[in-house]
């Protein structure tokens, strides 16, 4: 039974004239000016950093898997951030808030939470990389095959815009209260839900299906991973040689940290504990500052990519002295 103050799904062309409002940050207004220049450069210079790191793996022209997965891990964050910042920038600008249409929400929803499962499927991905190469050293060549590694690479992707655009429909076919007011700066999941007009709990099913596949599955797999991890690292009798191997882990166990540790506070949590101001601040964290962070940690921690930068400045100083 539909309920009160539910807009009418029967109409064909709802969904094409439909809109809402983004409301973005109005107990900001008087920091708006500062934060949208903070959160501009921060934009900028993570596009920058993610363009180079992608830019110096594809130009080498012997990848090791860790590369090849970290240049793809370069790509999902370039498209991560041009998804979602762009309109968080717009809703800084605007005090009044920035409209969006329905079939925009739609693909903004499926875009952000599809690059956001293939980036979990790639962090365990990594760590298969990061078991293989330590418990498995004589063998890594064989196992870990420029074949494989595109195999991997296409499933995270194919498996992560599925399970995203069953979870969009999912949602979009839920009866909207008539408010069209998205307290949030751009179409989040429990954002989205929040204005369905349904007090029962089947509304959150599929966004709790997406969260068991789409971020326990990868986290159960790291966790196996890192668990067979520490006990070959305990077999290595020299604390030289044992830190030596669990300094390749440091990046991806940082990325992975940043990554779920944010996305597990705003997505694993029932409807009523649904807090739009705090949900906006740690989504602030999660699509500005952790991209920024990911081609900074790589590029300190990573010997293969501080040489492949170095490469790249010493070609382009020899190519401006030519």
């Amino acid at each position: 039974m539909p309920c009160e103050g539910c807009m009418e799904r029967d109409n064909v062309s709802t969904g094409a004239t439909m809109e809402f409002l983004l409301l973005g940050f109005p107990e900001l207004l008087h920091l708006r000016i500062l934060l949208f220049l903070i959160f501009l450069i921060a934009h900028l210079v993570t596009l920058a950093g993610n363009m180079m790191i992608f830019m110096a793996v594809v130009m080498e022209p012997s990848r090791p898997p860790m590369l090849f997965f970290l240049c793809q891990l370069s790509a999902i964050e370039l498209c991560y951030t041009l998804v979602i910042v762009p309109k968080a920038l717009l809703s800084l600008a605007a005090a009044e808030g920035s409209t969006i249409s329905l079939l925009g929400c739609a693909a903004q929803m499926h875009l952000f939470v599809a690059l956001g499962g293939a980036e979990c499927f790639l962090l365990a991905a990594m760590s298969y990389d990061r078991f293989v190469a330590i418990c498995q050293p004589l063998r890594y060549a064989a196992l870990m095959s420029e074949g494989l590694c595109l195999r991997l690479a296409l499933t995270c992707a194919l498996a992560a815009f599925a399970l995203a655009l069953a979870l969009t429909v999912a949602v979009f076919r839920l009866p909207f209260c008539q408010s069209r007011r998205i307290d949030h700066f751009f179409c989040d999941v429990p954002a989205v839900l929040h204005l369905a007009c349904t007090q029962s709990y089947t509304a959150e099913l599929p966004l709790l299906a997406a969260c068991v596949l789409l971020l326990l599955l990868p986290f159960l797999l790291i966790l196996a991973s890192y668990a067979c991890i520490a006990v070959a690292l305990l077999r290595i009798a020299s604390p030289v040689g044992r830190g030596k191997a669990f300094s390749t882990c440091i990046s991806h166990l940082a990325i992975t940290l940043l990554h779920y540790g944010c996305a597990t506070f705003v997505y694993i949590r029932p409807k009523s504990s649904y807090s739009p101001a705090r949900d906006k601040v740690v989504s602030l964290v999660y699509t500005n500052i952790t991209p920024l962070m990911y081609p900074l940690i790589y590029s300190l921690r990573s010997k293969e990519i501080r040489g492949i930068l170095r490469k790249m400045l010493r070609r382009k100083k020899i190519a401006q002295v030519n």
